[in-house]
């Protein structure tokens, strides 16, 4: 009764611990910057740490070292947990301590009215594209945790044999081989044809290297096949969720007037580790049911697994391989509705011009958040500057040295630096430009060679395009202006209320 009491206890603080951290981490990326480019780069970015290191200590580390290592033994495994949960706290610390939050940032000295949390539950759950987003994460979240589920279970006794150190290897490092040499193509891609659309084509191969694993599941090459595949499919989902993500944060706050990011990010949380839980049940349950036989340990202490009926092998191959293909399809079909991107930065300037024209009302200055930012930045290098020469007064005066010549000497050094930098910056520009007029250039010189009917054509799809995303963006403007009004009224009443109670 005590270990179940501990294991309970247990799970039920790292649960906690894990869903606080998982919220606030996750939330970084879209609290970092309104650059749609930036924020997408960001995603990007913060996914490589995320998929290769997970990726090498599952791939290679946990399956060819310690799992042999540790086998069915309990103790073991509570010893590596806690091993684990110690490594993370001062990884945690580091993340706490030196993030910035620039969205955040742009309201800092504003007079802030405490949105009561059942009103923005309702603008989360009331908004289309939030709720997309939300079976779509839950959607996605279902299959890729039956397949983590599945892994080890496939590699011992459909693909390979029991903790052989290879198998599970061989299928998590060649298929997921694209997840680190993606990583370069990837954000290309989603800038191109949009993050949306990079997601939604992908799931197709996401699909189709599920199909051609579910053809031959006991055949090696073709299941490594399949996997590469698929994980090329799992590319844009992997690395541009978050960017997407943080689009819908910023429609809700354009949509509704008021910014919902930690709520919004509570469910996806609550969806993220509850689903780990029922997931969890379901499988332990289809084993159960299909038959499974659990490994034992013989007199010696050598683990000895038993050979497992059909009926098993084909639950753990439809858990490893056929579940993500029915979730795959679904999303393919659930993305079709997500058109977010198509008018985000136009809603970002209208929430600046919004946030401008309160301001002017207040009689305040309004700052737009590069200004803000570039500000900061300047005071934070004053700073620094300041610190640094303190350090500098207390070394010199431990040694004797003259500070006067010592300070001009760092301020040069420190001028040198400033220089280097502007250059750099100034060459990256230019080259930059000077790759954009290449591009153009190319661009129009084949446009100048097609036939006179086929330049008709393309500017008639443009203008229809440009027709079309005028038409939708007025459309939007009139729902988002009528909700604004219709937020502002209820909270306003509520305020009324409030004061005469």
């Amino acid at each position: 009764v005590m270990v179940w009491w501990v294991m309970i206890s247990y799970n039920l603080f790292y649960s906690f611990s894990y869903t606080i951290y998982n919220m606030s981490h996750n939330l970084m990326v879209p609290l970092s910057t309104r650059n749609t480019k930036e924020r997408g780069g960001l995603s990007v970015f913060n996914q490589i740490a995320t998929i290769m290191i997970t990726g090498i200590i599952v791939a290679m580390i946990f399956p060819m070292v310690i799992m042999p290592m540790i086998g069915v033994d309990r103790s073991k495994w509570i010893s590596l947990m806690s091993i684990l949960s110690l490594l993370a706290l001062p990884l945690t610390l580091l993340e706490y301590y030196f993030t910035k939050e620039r969205v955040t940032e742009e309201t800092i000295g504003e007079e802030k009215k405490e949105i009561p949390f059942s009103t923005q539950l309702k603008i989360v759950f009331t908004d289309k594209y939030t709720l997309i987003i939300f079976v779509y994460f839950l959607i996605f979240t279902f299959g890729t945790t039956f397949k983590n589920l599945g892994l080890v279970y496939y590699c011992n006794y459909v693909l390979g044999s029991y903790n052989d150190g290879i198998t599970q290897t061989l299928v998590s490092v060649i298929g997921g081989i694209p997840m680190g040499i993606g990583i370069f193509a990837v954000w290309p891609i989603a800038k191109k044809i949009g993050k949306r659309n990079a997601t939604m084509y992908g799931f197709v191969l996401y699909a189709l290297g599920g199909v051609i694993c579910s053809i031959a599941p006991r055949n090696m090459a073709v299941v490594l096949i399949g996997q590469f595949i698929k994980n090329i499919g799992g590319l844009p989902c992997s690395y541009v969720f978050m960017a997407l993500f943080a689009d819908v944060l910023d429609h809700i706050e354009w949509k509704s007037g008021i910014r919902c990011d930690g709520t919004a990010m509570s469910i996806y949380n609550i969806i993220a580790v509850a689903l780990v839980g029922i997931c969890t049940g379901l499988f332990n349950m289809m084993l159960a049911h299909s038959g499974y036989i659990a490994p034992s340990i013989d007199s010696l202490g050598k683990t000895i697994a038993a050979a497992q009926p059909q009926s098993v092998l084909n639950a753990i191959t439809f858990s490893f391989v056929g579940m993500e293909v029915i979730t795959a399809i679904l999303l393919v079909f659930l993305l079709r509705f997500l058109n977010v991107e198509k008018t985000i930065e136009l809603k970002q300037e209208e929430i600046f011009r919004i946030r401008k024209e309160e301001a002017e009302k207040e009689g305040k200055i309004y700052k737009d958040p590069e200004t803000v930012a570039r500000e900061e930045s300047e005071k934070e290098e004053i700073r620094t500057r300041e610190i640094k020469l303190e350090e500098l007064k207390d070394k010199c005066d431990k040694n004797g040295w003259n500070y006067e010549e010592k300070k001009a000497e760092f301020i040069k050094s420190e001028e040198a630096k400033k220089k280097a930098e502007r250059e750099k910056q100034l060459n990256n520009e230019k080259k930059a430009k000077a790759k954009e007029g290449v591009k153009k250039a190319k661009a129009r010189a084949k446009y100048d060679l097609l036939p006179a009917e086929k330049k008709k054509a393309i500017k008639e799809k443009e203008m229809k395009k440009q027709k079309d995303l005028e038409a939708f963006w007025e459309k939007e403007k009139k729902e988002g202006a009528a909700y604004r009004n219709f937020v502002k009224a209820k909270l306003e009443m509520k305020d009324i209320k409030n004061e005469s109670l």
